[in-house]
């Protein structure tokens, strides 16, 4: 993965965090300042370096659109409940970052301008220029859409070299490896042949976007302290989606 990632010129990223990573498991709090703490650190390091980092954050630590909609609220008004979600954490990653020294933005989707930034696509490629973390909130704005489909579309619009997404579980399986404990973990795969084999790394909007834009996925796992950081920094971790001249280079 390092060859590959050396040979695109690594530089700009986009970070897709889940609100539930943002969670102590079995603990009743929605956000634990540990965790949030430990995120922040490695993606200071990361920082420190030069790169460019946006992030974008889910809400499932507070609310789940899809989940409300199974229970029989409208399905509109519970995305946008989700949305309001997403800024909670991207407000609670920002106060983080910048207890830290590391200069910050947050642009959402949902115009609230006593809180955070509209989004503003060329004023965010100009602070990631500048050095600042942007991080993304209110998904995209739109209800039906997931915090996946936000992060390929923001990585499409920023020009993101790469998205890397922190979830638990360390890369893509050919089969659910809670259910299967012999399913095959992929260093590398296509996105022709995760799709064909309908392997869930994003849903499939996001998908499509990263597909079209050739903008690859890494998957990794972020439970483990300084996966975040090596994921930012190109450690082979986790499993690398793209196409397959750019897995070639990577192998």
């Amino acid at each position: 993965m390092s060859a590959y990632l050396n040979r695109r010129n690594f530089n700009r990223v986009i970070l897709k965090l889940s609100g539930e990573a943002l969670r102590e498991t079995g603990s009743h709090d929605n956000i634990s300042p540990p965790i949030v703490e430990r995120i922040a650190a490695e993606i200071k390091e990361a920082h420190q370096s030069g790169m460019e980092i946006a992030l974008v954050v889910g809400g499932g630590n507070f609310w789940r659109g899809t989940s409300a909609s199974d229970r029989g609220m409208e399905r509109a008004t519970a995305d946008y409940m989700g949305m309001l979600a997403t800024v909670m954490n991207a407000l609670a990653i920002q106060s983080m970052l910048e207890e830290m020294d590391v200069p910050t933005r947050v642009q959402t989707a949902i115009e609230m301008k006593n809180v955070a930034e509209p989004f503003i696509r060329r004023k965010a490629m100009r602070h990631l220029e500048l050095g600042r973390v942007v991080i993304f909130g209110a998904g995209t704005g739109n209800p039906f859409f997931s915090t996946d489909t936000t992060a390929a579309l923001r990585a499409s619009e920023v020009g993101a070299d790469i998205i890397l997404k922190a979830t638990k579980v360390d890369g893509v399986y050919d089969a659910d490896p809670a259910k299967h404990p012999e399913a095959k973990r992929y260093a590398t795969i296509s996105f022709q042949d995760a799709l064909a084999q309908r392997l869930g790394v994003l849903d499939s909007t996001a998908f499509s976007l990263c597909m079209d834009n050739q903008k690859p996925i890494v998957v990794f796992d972020m439970t483990e302290p300084g996966n975040i950081g090596r994921a930012l920094t190109g450690d082979p971790i986790g499993t690398l989606v793209g196409e397959p001249t750019e897995l070639a280079s990577a192998s």
